[in-house]
């Protein structure tokens, strides 16, 4: 037994017995799913007492918290932006105002690489004038003018939202304006005076996800109840929405109800009447394109005697899909083939043409597809492609737009891409680490399966290949979510973190490729989707195993952390195969999967993982559950679990329970719960700086 475990032992099992001697249910911890409960609570404070007096007062961990909030706060960082009018905006936070500023620069004085920003609105003034705190959640303003704006902000970091309309040209809110108080509302501008909105309407109005499941067409002055309902969903459904699509020259209304996580009914709003499109239920539809629907397929799909293949995407007439019989060759155009050669991970329309990323062995490739003579071509736009490209933002007049580019050792870049596709470097930052003598490489394993599994190591250049490396391996496998090079490592804004908390210091990094994401297209998601789901976890424990017999690394020096859907997969990895692994950080977890789908917004992952209440789905689902596969005199590798009271889509139940039952074993457990952040566990720069610090502290005094 560890130093910090014996700190930390005593106290939180103690605590833990006598808690739940008084609160027996047929998991014996289920009481701790009481989110804001007292007891509940109280254990919540008594474990976070307890990680950081085992952690916080490591003779590293001031240093690595220190680290990390320099680094996150590094004044040149590169901020992501939206492009709204002639304005660029971006939210900054730093150390005077740790909520953010929401501000704007004139775009041509930004693309210029001298940005002069104007506050739109301060965070941290309206969380002290309000006596709450908020977390900025985005601005949707209505195009072309973009002064109409409607503002979302959340309390706490959570999913459910306020709205409130801001004016753009007062920067100010609106007296009177339209207003949405908190609930996971789906909001969107029909024109001026019109919104389509899905909120809580009360009693029903919500699905078994805890999403609206009514579409309602608001007018400005009328009261929210009195808005003329247009679609109501079925209560088992995931969410109903609409949003108005604009190429410029037309208009579509598009009313979508999402039946489960992957598929949906699309409708087309027309005269007051619903038309149900034609398209495959796992279709997803982009944008509006000179009269036509851009779409993406995920599965193959015949239709009127044409074949199409799945990953391709397609420009539809609207019409062909309201009336298939009616329908023409023409009709359908194939935009992108479907090939392993570009897997199409992003698309942004303009009334100039299409702007697609595409992935080539996980590294980002940009394409420009443009109408002329009747015809669709494509060219290659000159951006870097060894790494990650992304548009952050574009205009929809001319076409152009800004990507950003980062690799695991290149510190993020802004481009500006003119209406010519000319790329000129807008700005970029400074690096925050020395990665002079490092390197990324890219490696493959061999499932159990067979399948070929990419991963990523990034690494001194001369590291010794004598299995001691300490190395942290980050996954996630689920939900179509690719993992690309990143200056931050992982998926999460981190701002080359990992490299000097980490890799500064002789550590490893790895970034796994596992199927369950959308790396090599739609089937490599479906392949591992509900009873196929260990499949990804055979790929990341055959990752794991191939960096042992590269003497990369060996299993007492190998720490493992995934988020979210990425908490399952170590929970799982974990409990299939302890001995593979020296540590765990398993964050905002999914870990009960009997009980998920009843917690939050659990019930809409079934289409992902399977109905644990359907005896045959429960079969395959508690081979590899977590929380019902931890088994009593196992030896588990030392675990941090994170999470966040205001989580309001992954229940923080997971983690406490689980957490509770490892320790009443006798385990290594380290448990912190932020009391704000939502999903993303941290609302601040340095709430995200604590957490950072104790997974490396952990990680680092496990691992060596």
């Amino acid at each position: 037994m560890s130093q910090l475990t014996r700190l930390l032992r005593p106290g939180l099992l103690g605590i833990a017995l006598a808690l739940t001697a008084c609160n027996q249910t047929p998991d014996d911890f289920q009481w701790l799913e009481g989110v804001e409960d007292k007891t509940a609570l109280a254990w919540v404070d008594a474990a976070n007492a307890r990680t950081q007096a085992a952690l916080e007062t490591k003779s590293d961990y001031q240093q690595l918290f220190d680290r990390a909030l320099a680094t996150l706060n590094a004044k040149d960082r590169l901020p992501h932006i939206s492009l709204k009018g002639q304005y660029v905006y971006n939210l900054w936070q730093d150390e005077t105002h740790i909520r953010g500023v929401y501000r704007r620069s004139p775009v041509s004085e930004f693309a210029a690489g001298n940005p002069n920003w104007e506050t739109v609105l301060d965070l941290d003034a309206l969380s002290a004038r309000e006596n709450k705190k908020w977390v900025f959640k985005g601005l949707d303003c209505l195009a072309p003018a973009y002064t109409r704006c409607l503002m979302h902000l959340s309390e706490g970091g959570g999913d459910s939202r306020e709205i409130r309309e801001f004016s753009t040209r007062d920067l100010n809110f609106i007296d009177g304006g339209f207003f949405l108080p908190a609930a996971k509302s789906n909001v969107s501008w029909m024109d001026e005076n019109h919104l389509f909105v899905g909120t809580d309407f009360g009693a029903d109005s919500l699905t078994d996800s805890g999403y609206p499941r009514q579409v309602r067409i608001w007018q400005r002055g009328t009261a929210l109840d009195d808005a003329m309902r247009i679609h109501e969903a079925a209560k088992n459904s995931v969410s109903a929405s609409a949003t108005r699509l604009d190429d410029g020259q037309n208009t579509l209304d598009l009313v979508t109800e999402s039946t489960n996580f992957w598929e949906r009914n699309y409708h087309q709003l027309q005269d007051g009447k619903l038309q149900r499109l034609a398209l495959p239920s796992n279709a997803v539809i982009s944008d509006l394109v000179k009269g036509k629907l851009l779409v993406e397929l995920k599965d193959d799909w015949s239709f009127n005697g044409r074949d199409f293949t799945r990953g391709s995407v397609l420009l539809i007439k609207p019409s062909a899909l309201v009336t298939p019989e009616k329908s023409a060759a023409h009709d359908i155009v194939v935009l992108i083939e479907a090939s392993d050669r570009f897997v199409v991970e992003e698309l942004v329309a303009s009334a100039r043409g299409i702007v697609a990323i595409g992935l080539v062995d996980v590294k980002s490739e940009a394409r420009f597809y443009q109408l002329r003579d009747g015809q669709w071509s494509a060219k290659v736009i000159d951006l870097p492609a060894q790494g990650t490209l992304t548009i952050e933002t574009s205009e929809f007049k001319t076409g152009a737009f800004f990507a950003r580019y980062e690799d695991f050792l290149t510190p993020p870049s802004l481009y500006y891409v003119d209406t010519d596709l000319n790329a000129n470097l807008a700005t970029s930052q400074a690096a925050t680490f020395d990665a002079s003598n490092m390197e990324a490489l890219q490696y493959f394993a061999t499932s159990e399966d067979g399948t070929r599994v990419p991963y990523f190591v990034v690494k001194r250049k001369d590291l010794a290949l004598d299995g001691k490396n300490p190395t942290h391996m980050f996954s996630y496998g689920g939900f179509r979510v690719s993992l690309k090079p990143s200056y931050s490592g992982s998926y999460e804004d981190l701002n080359g973190v990992y490299g000097k908390l980490w890799l500064e210091r002789g550590g490893v990094f790895v970034l796994a490729n596992i199927r369950g994401g959308g790396e090599y297209g739609p089937a490599w998601h479906a392949s591992v989707l509900k009873q196929n789901r260990p499949k990804a976890y055979e790929d990341f424990e055959a990752i794991a195993r191939d960096l042992f017999a590269r003497k990369i690394t060996s299993a007492a020096h190998l720490g493992i952390e995934g988020r979210s859907n990425g908490g399952l997969l170590v929970g799982a990895t974990m409990v299939r195969h302890p001995e593979l692994y020296g540590a765990v950080i398993c964050g905002v977890p999914l870990l009960d999967m009997q009980r998920y789908h009843t917690l939050l917004a659990g019930a809409s992952w079934m289409a992902e993982y399977g109905n644990p209440d359907i005896a045959e789905e429960w079969n395959w689902l508690k081979t590899y559950s977590p929380f019902q596969n931890l088994k009593a005199n196992v030896n588990y590798p030392p675990i941090l679990f994170y999470t966040s009271t205001r989580d309001d889509r992954v229940h923080p139940g997971h983690a406490r329970k689980m957490a509770a039952r490892m320790d009443a074993m006798g385990q290594a457990v380290y448990y912190y719960e932020n009391r704000e952040g939502g999903h993303g566990g941290a609302s601040t720069k340095d709430q995200l700086a604590r957490r950072v610090a104790l997974s490396y502290a952990l990680l680092w005094d496990s691992l060596r």
